[in-house]
């Protein structure tokens, strides 16, 4: 059994955290899914619904793969310390750590992505990219992994992106059964982006 940490944050994109939750869930004696903020209660996310927060990132940094979302709400200009400090605490023990969206920008800020390749929402890549100025950004990119790293491009792609850690850490045929069952169409091919060349990016 498998611990997720899924950074939860107002203004968090819906998509960016239940789209790849959404796969996990879907093999629940493999992973075991806990929210976690830096508030207790609920959070609300860019769609308007609450969440629950089941634990804070004070209580524990201790989970084998860590997915951090984006949206607007993401906390990259406004600093979060509390959250950045778990980040890199969680990130350092972890075995996967996962972004959809902007959530690398959130990643890139705190450090953890320095030296590595990764990606972004190919809408806000060059917002995004400043924040980590010793990062590889990849603009051509559904999603990019580089080690225990995997950052996606925008909203849906952190679905594409969550299927092939799924195949890494169980193995290709479950994460393509997952999918099946979800009549879901897996981009498995993580240099498939025609968004970078709708938006230009290189």
């Amino acid at each position: 059994m498998k611990s997720i940490g899924a950074l939860v944050f107002p203004g968090f994109e819906t998509l960016d955290l239940f789209g790849p939750l959404e796969f996990f869930g879907w093999l629940p004696n493999e992973f075991n899914i806990s929210t976690v903020g830096d508030t207790a209660g609920y959070v609300t996310c860019r769609s308007g619904q609450r969440v629950a927060v089941d634990h804070l990132v004070g209580e524990s940094d201790d989970y084998d793969l860590l997915l951090v979302p984006g949206g607007p709400g993401t906390p990259v200009e406004e600093v979060n310390e509390a959250i950045n400090d778990w980040i890199r605490a969680a990130s350092g023990k972890a075995d996967i750590v996962m972004s959809v969206c902007t959530g690398s920008a959130l990643l890139a800020r705190t450090g953890v992505l320095d030296g590595r390749k990764a990606t972004t929402n190919k809408m806000r890549f060059n917002w995004a990219v400043q924040f980590g100025p010793k990062v590889d950004w990849i603009g051509k990119a559904r999603w990019v992994e580089d080690g225990k790293f995997f950052t996606s491009s925008g909203v849906s792609a952190g679905m594409d992106m969550s299927l092939a850690v799924i195949a890494r850490v169980l193995d290709r045929e479950t994460a393509r059964h997952v999918a099946r069952c979800a009549e879901y169409s897996w981009t498995e091919d993580p240099a498939s982006d025609p968004f970078a060349v709708e938006h230009e990016v290189s």
